[in-house]
């Protein structure tokens, strides 16, 4: 038997099926967990004495780990192997998730989701590492990716419905607790399905690790700072200005390191670079509608947070449909050109979603502007991560997966941190209808990031067909 009919035998498949089960399980809890605390927050509030200021650090102590330590989480797992390092970041958010779930206090609360964002970062670059080792024939990957894409679109929306229907339904701790069942089962399937990789020789590249480290850490923070306390506070200067010294100081430290933490090559593909560009820009876009939509069901529509959670659940089947029609829409357009579709349909829904004021009724003008929303990003985020481990050698796997990775969470942090200050700029208010038009305003600036993500997208199409050009010249 030869090996192609190996590969495809139904045990084979089999396999492969609970490995990506496997895969995607560990990212929808650690993706969801970005927004899962969403519609708890005034729970959060009364019951762990948090007060105004410190309540957003629910959200942001998680991103702030995760975003700082992403890439050296890549590293870490070529360098000891993708499944021990998996396992281990799993096993740490299990137990994160459960110390979450019984906090009682602020600092209890705040100390646990640093742990999970901090895990979050070593297990998550290795899911799509293992999953591009995983299914290697061409075909499979694509599927493959399109429903890894799906769970990582998903998982803001998916975080805001689990959240709202435990919040009202039974409490705000089953929210996080739900980790700990779902953590225990993909540790116990890790070690039989999930194929170790071997170890790359060479050390850890410390200048690099702790440049990009501190680099990412003061970036996110300053945005988290700017949504809080404006662009012009000193903390937020100084944050952001030591952000680019630093990761002025990693570019450097990487052209001349022997065994980079992110190899720079990477970006030499207009492909790649470009697909982490727009994944900046459209999940930025995306978290206006997962984090401010939430608040305008509630404040302004009078949604309870079951209620807001199942809005979104249009939102949401959208984003899992598309991995069954990018195929024949891929073969029919192209996938450049789909994506520049994908991104312009996603801008309208968005736009459309900016004329809401006090008085809207979810339906017509939330859920259609949401299903418009659906469609085109549900498309791009699929199109984005396979453009984004586009041509990347087995050796790259788990940086690309870093950068890939990376440009999401820092297109949540950007999005939020612009978002809040045009909200608090229109103004918007945490309660009551007053200043409900800057939801409007919100929408609106969240439009123009799918229009700079487009002419991006036109960049990658050019490429694209530049380099079919070439290939086509270049055969006998």
């Amino acid at each position: 038997m030869s090996a192609t009919q190996m590969e495809t035998t139904p045990a084979t498949r089999l396999s492969r099926t609970i490995t990506l089960a496997v895969i995607l399980g560990c990212q929808l809890m650690m993706v969801l967990d970005t927004s899962i605390v969403t519609t708890a927050l005034p729970h959060l509030e009364r019951e762990l004495g948090f007060n105004s200021t410190t309540l957003s650090w629910v959200q942001n102590s998680y991103a702030l780990a995760f975003g700082g330590l992403l890439l050296l989480g890549a590293r870490v797992g070529d360098l000891l192997g993708r499944r021990r390092v998996f396992m281990v970041g799993v096993g740490v958010f299990t137990l994160a998730s459960l110390l979450a779930g019984v906090a009682f206090n602020a600092e209890v609360m705040i100390g646990a989701r640093i742990l999970q964002g901090a895990a979050s970062a070593f297990a998550i670059p290795a899911t799509l590492a293992l999953l591009v080792q995983t299914f290697p024939e061409p075909g499979e990957r694509s599927q493959a990716i399109s429903i890894y894409s799906a769970v990582i679109g998903a998982g803001g929306s998916v975080g805001i419905i689990v959240g709202g229907v435990f919040t009202d339904l039974l409490s705000w701790r089953w929210g996080l607790l739900i980790n700990v069942p779902i953590g225990i089962v993909v540790l116990l399937l890790s070690p039989r399905f999930l194929p170790e990789t071997g170890r790359v020789k060479g050390s850890v590249d410390i200048p690099g690790a702790l440049t990009v480290t501190a680099g990412m850490s003061a970036l996110v923070y300053g945005l988290v700072n700017a949504g809080e306390a404006g662009w012009g506070n000193l903390t937020t200067i100084v944050s952001l200005a030591a952000a680019v010294l630093l990761l002025l100081a990693f570019v450097l430290v990487e052209r001349h390191a022997e065994r980079p933490i992110t190899p720079l090559r990477l970006f030499k593909d207009m492909t790649r670079s470009g697909a982490y560009i727009i994944r900046i820009l459209i999940v930025g876009a995306m978290f206006s509608t997962f984090y401010f939509l939430s608040q305008y069901l509630q404040n302004v529509l009078g949604f309870s947070a079951f209620a807001a959670g199942i809005a979104y659940i249009p939102l949401t089947l959208l984003f899992f449909l598309m991995v069954y029609v990018i195929k024949p829409l891929s073969a029919l357009l192209g996938k450049p050109a789909l994506l520049v579709a994908s991104l312009v349909i996603a801008g309208l829904g968005m736009l459309w979603l900016s004329s809401i004021g006090p008085d809207t009724a979810y339906f017509p003008d939330v859920l259609l502007p949401l299903i418009v929303l659906g469609i085109g990003q549900g498309t791009a985020i699929i199109l984005l991560t396979e453009f984004g481990m586009s041509g990347v050698a087995p050796a790259d796997n788990g940086a690309a997966s870093g950068l890939v990775n990376t440009a999401h969470q820092l297109g949540g942090s950007i999005g939020l941190a612009l978002l809040t200050v045009v909200f608090a700029g229109s103004g918007g208010t945490a309660e009551g209808t007053a200043g409900a038009e800057a939801y409007g305003a919100v929408f609106t600036s969240a439009t123009w990031f799918y229009t700079l993500a487009v002419p991006c997208a036109a960049l990658i199409y050019l490429a694209q067909r530049r380099a079919a050009g070439n290939a086509s010249a270049s055969r006998p």
